[in-house]
Parts: C-alpha cells; sequence; structure tokens
C-alpha cells in the first residue's frame, strides 16, 4: 500500500456516548458493542501457525509457483472450516503493462443469509523490496510475513473459530483475500504513480463483486496486523468513510483488553484495498493497519517493504490483540 499523507490530521468526531443497559454505543453495524467480552477466544498461537505456512512457499508475488501454491492451501484451508469457497479469476493489468494472472479469494460463512459482514486482507506480496535500507536488495522480493501474511492469518483462524461454534452468529461473514495489492509503482521506476497501481485485486472486485448486487452492513480490512511493536491508530481515510465503525472497533479492543494497541489519535491516510470497496462497491470499511509515528524508517513500520519482512520479526501478541477485537465485533452483532 502507499501512504498518501504521514502529517497528523485533525477530524471533528462525535465523542462516545453511554447508554444505559449493557451495552456501550459504538454504532456502524448496526448494533452495539457489548461492555463484556464475546465469542470464543481468538488463539494466537494458531494463526502464527498460518503465517508462518504462507511463507514456506516463499514470496507470494504475481504470477509466480508460490503464490499459485498458496492460494491452492488458502482455498483449501477455509473449504477444511467449512466455508463456501468462490475462486475469482482474472487477469489484471499492472503499472508496467505485465498482465498479471490475478485470483479474489472469497470464503462465506452462512452463504445462505443475506445479512453480511465483509473482512478482508490481501495475500499477495510484493515483488520488490524498495523501502530496504539497502539499495541493493531493492529489486528482491518481500517475504510478506506480516505485510500480506498476517492479514489472512487472523481471518483463517476467525473461520475456523466460527466453523466451530455451535452458537452460530446471526450473521454472515465474507472473507474476501484480495490480490494484486502490492504492484504498485516501485520507488526505483520512472512511471508516474497516482495510487491507482495498487489495490488492483480490490479495485476488480469491487466493481465486478463475487454476486451480483453483493452488499454488506461493513467491512472491515486487516493489513500488516501481526507486527512486532505495532499500534493501530485511527486510519486517515477510514475516519472519512466510516468514522462510527471506526468508533466500533476502537470500543471493542478496550473491552478485552488490548486498547493500548488500538490508539484513540489519528494516524496518516493510506491507499490501500478500503479505498475502492468504499468507492466503488460502497460499502463503509475501515482499514486496520499498522501505525509507527516515530519510526524512520516507515510510518508502516522498520520491516515494511524491506526483505526484513520475515516470521522473525511477527508477534503473537500482535495476531491475538487484532484478532480478539475483530471477534468482539462480530459477536456484538445479532
Amino acid at each position: 500500500m502507499k501512504i498518501i499523507s504521514n502529517i497528523f490530521f485533525i477530524l471533528l468526531v462525535a465523542l462516545l456516548t453511554a447508554c444505559s443497559g449493557n451495552k456501550k454505543a459504538a454504532s456502524g453495524g448496526g448494533d452495539d458493542i457489548a461492555m463484556q467480552p464475546v465469542g470464543p477466544t481468538f488463539v494466537a498461537d494458531s494463526a502464527y501457525a498460518y503465517c508462518e505456512k504462507q511463507c514456506s512457499f516463499g514470496p507470494r508475488t504475481m504470477n509466480s509457483e508460490a503464490h499459485e501454491q498458496c492460494g491452492e492451501w488458502i482455498m483449501g484451508k477455509f473449504k477444511e472450516f467449512g466455508l463456501a469457497v468462490v475462486p475469482q479469476e482474472t487477469t489484471l493489468p499492472g503499472y508496467d503493462g505485465t498482465q498479471l494472472k490475478a485470483t479474489n479469494i472469497i470464503a462465506s460463512y452462512r452463504p445462505e443469509l443475506t445479512d453480511r459482514i465483509l473482512l478482508c486482507a490481501h495475500w499477495d506480496t510484493r515483488p520488490w523490496a524498495d523501502n530496504d535500507p539497502d539499495s541493493a536488495n531493492w529489486r528482491k522480493p518481500v517475504m510478506g510475513a506480516n505485510d500480506g501474511a498476517s492479514g489472512i492469518a487472523v481471518m483463517l483462524e476467525i473461520a475456523r473459530l466460527l466453523n466451530a461454534d455451535t452458537a452460530k452468529l446471526g450473521v454472515g461473514v465474507d472473507f474476501v483475500c484480495f490480490d494484486a495489492e502490492d504492484w504498485g509503482v516501485p520507488r526505483w521506476s520512472d512511471a508516474v504513480d497516482n495510487g491507482d497501481s495498487w489495490a488492483l485485486g480490490a479495485q476488480y472486485w469491487s466493481v465486478n463483486p463475487h454476486k451480483k448486487g453483493y452488499k454488506a452492513r461493513y467491512g472491515i480490512l486487516l493489513d500488516m496486523v501481526g507486527g512486532q511493536g505495532a499500534q493501530f491508530w485511527r486510519e486517515g481515510m477510514s475516519m472519512q468513510y466510516a468514522p462510527d465503525l471506526v468508533k466500533r472497533v476502537w470500543a471493542a479492543a478496550k473491552v478485552v483488553g488490548y486498547g493500548s494497541y488500538f490508539v484513540d489519535q489519528d494516524g496518516g491516510m493510506v491507499t490501500d484495498d478500503h479505498i475502492p470497496v468504499n468507492e466503488k462497491a460502497k460499502i463503509p470499511t475501515i482499514d486496520i493497519i499498522a501505525f509507527y509515528p516515530d519510526c524512520q524508517q516507515s510510518s508502516f513500520g522498520p520491516t515494511w517493504h524491506t526483505v526484513s519482512d520475515t516470521m522473525d520479526n511477527i508477534d503473537k501478541a500482535t495476531l491475538g490483540a487484532v484478532g480478539q477485537t475483530v471477534i468482539q465485533v462480530l459477536y456484538s452483532e445479532k
């Protein structure tokens, strides 16, 4: 993903207001967040293993064998967890004219329900480590343990828990694994980058959903949700498109004890998969994405688009904080 602005900005947002009864107001999906933890316990060890497995294929760069093998594995896991899986295959042109064999993977929990929630993440990895401190690495592929694998890993663990829970949710959940997110113009290229070279799979799905007329109450994008020392500030475009949903998710984090990870401050504005989902699919969607305000290497953290984005820098506690927060949001729905 490409940062638009790292400059802090102030948005006028309403404070969370307390309401009577056993709920706290934080609307955005139609219901309030339960004031007590609800739903199953997210197993961070399991998510970590899913992250590690993706990396075992190697960098999942577009048009590579590792990419194809990992895609098959992701679909197999969702099927194993009882979800209905639809591979959306297409060919997308990269910024340089490269024809990218792309597959958006859609896995649906309780597909028979019309009332739905969207969870999404990208599963491809950056072909070029063009933010590495050593310019000799700029044309090497990125392993993508955090930038790609972590979001998919959290979604897989949530899918496993939903399938295992006999107390079924009253809403359907669609897990959309976007492809071709990270083929954006590299820093060593002379090509003009106006932002549309990123999030290619999400751009395609947003105008060609897997089901005609697809709608969801809201969407949550998970990107770089496993890094050491990660915190999640309120991403700027999310605050523009779906401020109530941001408040809802951040309130859920506090309920389950992870308020220190979800910081009540505004971060930067980011071009990511949630932009076309908001603008083209018209589904209010937010981005849970790591923000490191004091990192000189990148506000996305020291491993972003470097050869150091490996399992050595993945933290189970971060995966757990994000996963349990999303569980709390889902199980607060009616």
